[in-house]
């Protein structure tokens, strides 16, 4: 049960992810200097990044599902404010240094960062659910 748990967590996060960032297409494109082909797509475009994505999430959900069974955190609200903690306070501080060291625009930390604080929030909810 604790593997389909960290499955269904991390699918839920990479859906997250998914509808934020065709929400936020156009401006993540511009922030991340994404070259753009004749039809307005990503020119490198592939299954890769997909596929790396969802693997990450997978490594993500199931070392927060083992800090979870550590700490005994197993409320549903519990879950969402200790992911939300996890993204906010150890993941975004990371991403956030890497973009400034790499003179990438703020605006590229401000989108990607919702996506991890919330995504690990999402995440971190669903595996309080089980």
């Amino acid at each position: 049960m604790e593997i389909l748990n960290v499955i269904v967590a991390a699918v839920a996060a990479f859906g997250f992810g998914a509808v934020w960032y065709m929400t936020m297409s156009k401006p993540w494109m511009a922030a991340a200097e994404i070259r753009l082909g004749p039809d307005g797509r990503p020119a490198n475009g592939g299954a890769m990044p997909f596929v790396i994505g969802l693997a990450g999430m997978l490594v993500a959900a199931g070392m927060m599902r083992h800090v979870f069974a550590m700490a005994g955190i197993a409320s549903i609200g519990a879950g969402l404010v200790s992911g939300l903690g996890i993204g906010a306070f150890a993941v975004m501080p990371w991403v956030a240094m890497n973009y400034a060291f790499g003179q990438r625009k703020p605006m590229l930390t401000v989108i990607d960062g919702v996506n991890v604080i919330v995504g690990s929030g999402v995440m971190g909810l669903v595996l309080a659910l089980f």
